[in-house]
């Protein structure tokens, strides 16, 4: 299992093994292209905000991230054997309804120069990023991290529930962005410079997505569970 630092923080690094498992499913069990993994900051904290479509987002950019990572996953995942080994991984649980432990932790890894990967748009759809939560920026201005958009793109098709695990050797698309500076200028609460901060990366996430769908010719999904889900 991942060891800790003794405080509930997790390990910067996390263990190998994650990675290497990550890697084998992006690598063989998927065909995935990864393009601007050079724009990671090589060290010192660093938040990785990507897109989010489909459920094996989080292990396809934990093994082609160029360094350990740690992502923050949703609780519920975090049950039976998938539970042991999101928590063996060194991932973070979030509860979305109030994700004050989650963010705790990923602080705690960014005050010790790692990583942390967050899903700013909070729930799987159709991962264009026309809205966002303020976990990356918060994160981001409190550990005074680096921000990273990341495109994926390919891990869930119009029609396919959110559960779907892609098919065998699948082209998937993780491309990283240049990195963004977000601080808190003098004589700016903190509220307008968090704010500031999500619109910012958002726009970028969303700028990112929508120029690597042109470059790659690999679509998002047009539906969106969420919000295409009839009433009953």
């Amino acid at each position: 299992m991942s060891r800790g630092t003794g405080d509930g923080v997790p390990s910067p690094a996390g263990p190998a093994w994650s990675r290497w498992v990550g890697r084998f499913l992006a690598r063989v069990a998927w065909a995935t292209d990864v393009i601007g993994a050079e724009h990671v900051p090589a060290d010192g904290p660093v938040v990785l905000a990507a897109n989010h479509t489909g459920v094996v987002d989080g292990p396809l950019v934990l093994g082609v991230a160029p360094r350990p990572l740690h992502v923050l996953v949703k609780e519920e995942m975090f049950t039976g054997p998938v539970g042991w080994v999101l928590r063996a991984a060194g991932q973070i649980p979030v509860d979305r309804t109030g994700g004050r432990p989650a963010l705790a932790a990923g602080l705690g890894v960014l005050r010790r120069g790692g990583a942390v990967g967050v899903f700013p748009e909070g729930a799987r759809g159709r991962g264009d990023a026309t809205s966002a939560r303020a976990g990356a920026a918060w994160l981001a201005l409190n550990g005074h991290a680096r921000v990273v958009p990341v495109a994926v793109l390919g891990t869930r098709r119009a029609g396919e529930g959110v559960n779907r695990i892609p098919g065998l050797r699948r082209r998937l698309v993780v491309r990283f962005g240049e990195p963004l500076t977000v601080e808190r200028a003098p004589g700016v609460s903190g509220k307008q410079a968090l704010e500031d901060a999500n619109e910012r990366i958002r726009t970028a996430l969303a700028e990112l997505v929508a120029d690597t769908v042109a470059l790659t010719g690999v679509a998002l999904p047009l539906d969106d569970p969420r919000r295409d889900r009839p009433t009953p």
